[in-house]
């Protein structure tokens, strides 16, 4: 059996904002009818948080549950729990239409924290980052450069980065390169 490695192997730096790898998480995009009963149950059963609103993030502790779009949720769960929760979202929805993968090894979590976070993530992404335009607890999907990513931020100063892992070393030097200067600080 191999050894699992993470994407940046603990990479971190600080400039305006720390950039540092998020770790190992367990990542499992689940694709289905969001308003049947037993997604939702199972989903709660697995993450231990309540159904997220539309492009919302419900997140406690490493487990979670984010919006992706209308048939789909990213669920967050501790790296080693995403085998077995996958299993658990089989034998709930058996019998209904679904689909339920471990993304985790195909991922990577970045985070991006401190005061001038969202001016840093401004600076290479083109949706609007500011506090109106990305409340805490609300997922963006959108690109880092030319980079599918999806963002959010649960506190307004730290913000969490999903990637995909064959990237993560480009999102990451271009996150350190965006937060290395001070800017006007209008986020």
């Amino acid at each position: 059996m191999s050894n699992v490695t993470s994407a940046l192997n603990g990479r971190e730096v600080t400039g305006v904002t720390t950039i540092r790898e998020g770790g190992f998480r367990g990542m499992i995009t689940l694709r289905g009818d969001l308003s049947n009963a037993n997604l939702k149950k199972v989903c709660k059963a697995v993450t231990g948080v309540d159904m997220p609103a539309q492009r919302g993030v419900n997140m406690h502790g490493e487990s979670g549950l984010a919006w992706m779009s209308p048939d789909e949720l990213l669920l967050l769960v501790p790296h080693d729990a995403a085998d077995e929760s996958v299993a658990k979202i089989d034998a709930a929805l058996n019998g209904t239409h679904y689909l339920a993968v471990n993304v985790s090894d195909a991922r990577a979590l970045i985070t991006v924290q401190g005061k001038g976070a969202r001016e840093v993530l401004a600076r290479v992404c083109p949706a609007d980052l500011r506090a109106s335009g990305l409340p805490k607890g609300e997922m963006r999907r959108t690109r880092l450069a030319q980079v599918p990513t999806a963002i959010w931020t649960q506190d307004g100063d730290d913000f969490a980065v999903i990637c995909f892992r064959s990237v993560a070393g480009y999102v990451f030097d271009l996150l350190a390169n965006a937060a290395k200067t001070p800017g006007p600080g209008l986020l």
